[in-house]
């Protein structure tokens, strides 16, 4: 996509940045910590992010970034919590894309691009479905197949309902004229280790949560949801090459503030996250983990928002899907 690309060449850009801090703007924030809400547990992908850029971002501002794990409700939890915070710089969110779908699949007392400034998005990355080593899949299509042929008994796991990956496994699902079995999990990391430990045959994770796995060979990758293949999982064939027609979906992580919040605050912030991206060894520990740095400004990190709102909502109205009541 031109827009990740175009961000992809900013972020390396700034690398070459040698102020170790940011000059403190007038009327800007205290010395005082900064909280970092990480709406999910700890070792989950968005914790694992949070925990990649967090010493540089410390070092940039000169101030502490407290990493503070809010999880429950699908990220939904810790996102109103900052929502009701004071708009005062002490109090950011690292969103994941969960944040998108729950704009459609819950009743939520916030909106989030009213409730919380967009500042950056941090991250991209894609999703795969993995199989159990000794799952009888092999393939793709063997998934397809059977799915196909007994409705509604092939069993695959997501870190939620109404996830990105949920809701992506279900627009694949109609791609191929199947069904398969929905069992949610709390989270990318316990799904994770229920298909490890063979509780469940399937998952469609983002790729943070399984590399790990993948390369130890406990899970075994059947397809990726980006356009071409990806260096994060070399000889995974994406699903739009296995006849999804143009199937595309990606996972990411975005870097948000308190709407209200003094604009020198937010700006300062934003300087701040783009200096760390750009930093050659926050990138490199971030791409390790199975994701791409974007680092791209509040102005296209909230049309992006914007964009997967409305993108997902289609597909959680069209096949009602909730998670509450």
């Amino acid at each position: 996509m031109t827009l990740l690309r175009r961000n992809l060449l900013f972020a390396s850009s700034l690398a070459g940045l040698a102020t170790p801090r940011l000059a403190r703007s007038q009327g800007g924030a205290s010395t005082s910590a900064i909280r970092l809400v990480v709406p999910w547990p700890v070792g989950g992908s968005t914790d694992l992010i949070a925990r990649s850029f967090q010493p540089q971002l410390q070092q940039v501002l000169g101030r502490t970034v407290t990493i503070e794990n809010r999880p429950g409700l699908a990220g939904a939890a810790g996102a109103q919590e900052v929502s009701r915070a004071s708009p005062d710089g002490s109090t950011w969110l690292l969103a994941f894309d969960t944040e998108a779908t729950n704009q459609t699949t819950m009743r939520l007392p916030y909106r989030t691009l009213e409730a919380l400034s967009p500042i950056t998005l941090v991250a991209t990355g894609p999703l795969a479905l993995v199989a159990h080593q000794f799952a009888p899949y092999a393939a793709y299509a063997d998934v397809a197949r059977e799915a196909r042929r007994n409705p509604n008994t092939v069993r695959f796991a997501t870190s939620g309902v109404g996830g990105v990956a949920h809701v992506a496994a279900t627009l694949l699902q109609q791609a191929g004229g199947y069904r398969m079995n929905h069992e949610p999990y709390p989270g990318g990391g316990p799904a994770a280790q229920a298909t490890v430990a063979g509780r469940v045959p399937l998952l469609f994770s983002n790729v943070v949560a399984i590399r790990e796995h993948v390369r130890s060979g406990a899970l075994r990758p059947l397809g990726v949801t980006t356009r071409d293949e990806t260096r994060h999982l070399p000889g995974a064939r994406p699903f739009a090459r296995q006849g999804a027609g143009d199937f595309e979906a990606v996972t990411w992580w975005a870097f948000l503030g308190v709407a209200g919040t003094p604009e020198p605050l937010l700006r300062e912030m934003g300087d701040a996250m783009m200096r760390v991206l750009g930093e050659p060894g926050v990138k490199s520990r971030i791409e390790d983990l199975g994701a791409d740095v974007i680092a791209a400004p509040a102005d296209e990190c909230a049309a992006f928002l914007q964009a997967e709102i409305e993108k997902w909502g289609r597909v959680i109205r069209d096949n009602n899907i909730r998670v509450d009541g």
